[in-house]
């Protein structure tokens, strides 16, 4: 997911593409991507991080060294990742049902959500996904598995259910394995939530 575009009213598309990372085939190389799971802007050093999922990484591409990524974490089963205003890097473990969050520069990361193991009690995770961060750098979280999104607190040991009860469902309330989410600024909400299974996008008020 790319963190909160801003487009111009007045914006036009390329009608080519350019291909800004990868584009070199499959494979473990610098200038390689495997199944890349998401995707940020870092406006500050002009580049994109992005997950490289079967490569167990996130790199960071930049138009300078646009031949060849970076990697910055190794060692992740990374999926969705987002960035905060202090500039902490937030990845999903999809492997170890975690949330992380990582400094610039450092390589090991503070679990912020999960940490606890595979399940579904209020401290696990269940196969996260896609993740948001919102001012008070509270971490919400699409847990695929468990058919909900979650709540970690700055600081929190366990989270709270902000969305999807009971179980796997279509009806008012239930979901079925969510995937991308948006929190408005406000916090008041939740919103643009993906429903695979249920092919709709779905708008939540908390």
């Amino acid at each position: 997911m790319l963190r909160n575009p801003t487009l111009s009213e007045n914006t036009k598309w390329r009608q080519n593409s350019v291909t800004v990372s990868g584009g070199n085939g499959r494979g473990n190389r610098s200038d390689h991507l495997y199944c890349p799971a998401g995707a940020i802007i870092d406006n500050e050093k002009d580049s994109l991080i992005i997950c490289d999922y079967v490569n167990d990484r996130a790199v960071r591409w930049s138009p300078q060294n646009g031949e060849s990524g970076e990697t910055i974490i190794s060692n992740i089963r990374c999926w969705g990742l987002t960035m905060d205003d202090e500039r902490n890097l937030y990845i999903v473990d999809f492997r170890a049902h975690d949330v992380r969050r990582y400094r610039m520069g450092e390589n090991q990361g503070t679990v912020v959500a999960g940490g606890n193991g595979q399940g579904n009690r209020l401290d696990q995770l269940n196969n996260p996904r896609h993740i948001f961060v919102d001012r008070d750098q509270s971490v919400y979280v699409s847990d695929c598995s468990n058919h909900r999104v979650m709540k970690w607190m700055k600081g929190a040991k366990q989270g709270i259910v902000a969305a999807g009860v009971q179980d796997r469902g279509n009806r008012l309330g239930q979901l079925s394995n969510p995937r991308e989410l948006f929190v408005d600024q406000s916090g008041s909400y939740i919103s643009k939530i993906n429903l695979i299974k249920n092919h709709f996008i779905l708008r939540l008020f908390a």
